[in-house]
């Protein structure tokens, strides 16, 4: 297995474990020093802070997971992964095909920066957004199936 194939079995595995959610276990694939950065430059410590983040924002997350990029440099792998969040809102409403991508650096096995961006910040904000049309990029295809969502 090359260093770029070893380090997105890695994001995968932390991915996973994030989304059960299990911190302990997803904090094993990371730097005790990772710089962790969510969306709006929250900054977080590790793995615990996530779970407690996302339990804060969702009554529950998941992650369907896309693609995933690594490009080699120097002395670490950085990784691309990109999909869709689904779950519920702390209100219950449910939600899905909410886009999110993360970039990570691998350096030595283990996570050392995290960059998280999704949508959730403009759902929360504008709910409207997500209800007027549910798009769905299919992968590796250049088109989007869109179905109409109602907003009651």
């Amino acid at each position: 297995m090359t260093e770029a194939e070893n380090a997105v079995a890695i994001v995968k595995e932390f991915l996973v474990a994030s989304m059960i959610p299990d911190a302990e276990r997803a904090a094993t694939y990371m730097h005790p020093e990772v710089k962790i950065t969510f969306t709006g430059g929250r900054a977080m410590a590790g793995a615990a802070d996530i779970a407690q983040f996302n339990g804060a924002r969702y009554k529950w997350v998941k992650k369907a997971l896309g693609e995933f990029d690594a490009v080699q440099h120097d002395d670490y792998v950085v990784i691309y992964s990109n999909g869709t969040l689904y779950g519920e809102w702390p209100d219950g409403r449910p939600f899905a095909d909410n886009r999110f991508i993360d970039r990570f650096e691998v350096r030595d096995g283990k996570i050392t920066r995290m960059d998280v961006w999704n949508d959730s910040a403009e759902w929360i904000l504008a709910p409207d957004i997500f209800r007027k049309s549910a798009c769905i990029r299919r992968p590796m295809v250049f088109r989007f199936a869109c179905t109409a969502v109602a907003t009651a």
